[in-house]
């Protein structure tokens, strides 16, 4: 009785070993993507080494078709080119008040309402990405703690050209605040590499004010 009790156990833990094992490989090859399709695979990994474009669908309710662009946040030698790099970054002054983020929208662009959603969507994460590679426990990451813990402010407003959004780029920039571009691929409603959105922020609200707060709400 206790030999054959002992044959059930090892079957019951063989079992147990081979179903480990066959579940971990079989993630493994999940994983490394073994059962996908080769055209899917190597989409894949086109879209893995991109060196500008991110994915995004911006859906409108007005419109008919999936309006598909991607973007990606002005790079150091747009900046350089259009006057917004500054040789050393001011601290900004941290006045203990609520942080709010800030999104400049163009209205001569004609974009709809999912593309501003989108384009919003864009220029937020690259804010916050900004912010997020910043030191440890610099000025910069306090401030966007602040903003995380309470509630994570948003407004968005309006400006009508490309010139007035790169001139309150230098300006916030001249302040120490982080201040993203969007520019648009130019697939579906724009004409690409037009700057849609600018993210200002987060930061201390009055501190913000100094550059948006004469703008109209969007």
């Amino acid at each position: 009785m206790d030999d054959q009790s002992g044959v059930q156990t090892g079957y019951i833990l063989s079992t147990a070993f081979a179903s480990l094992i066959a579940g971990y490989m079989f993630g493994v090859f999940q994983t490394r993507g073994y059962f996908i399709s080769p055209e899917l695979r190597e989409e894949r990994r086109a879209n893995l080494h991109d060196p500008v474009e991110s994915d995004e669908s911006d859906i409108d309710e007005d419109d008919t078709l999936l309006d598909h662009a991607p973007n990606w946040a002005n790079g150091a030698d747009a900046d350089r080119r259009q006057g917004l790099k500054n040789s050393e970054k001011p601290v900004v002054k941290d006045t203990g008040e609520e942080c709010k983020l800030v999104l400049v929208v163009r209205t001569d662009l004609g974009m709809t309402k999912g593309k501003i959603a989108a384009q919003c969507s864009h220029a937020t994460l690259a804010c916050y990405k900004k912010l997020l590679r910043t030191s440890e426990g610099s000025a910069d990451r306090k401030l966007l703690a602040r903003w995380e813990k309470y509630g994570q402010a948003k407004i968005a407003v309006q400006i009508k050209s490309q010139e007035e959004m790169l001139e309150l780029c230098r300006k916030a920039r001249s302040l120490g605040l982080t201040a993203e571009v969007i520019q648009d691929a130019g697939r579906t409603q724009i004409e690409a590499g037009s700057m849609t959105v600018l993210g200002v922020g987060p930061a201390p609200r009055s501190v913000v004010d100094q550059i948006t707060g004469g703008l109209k709400l969007l």
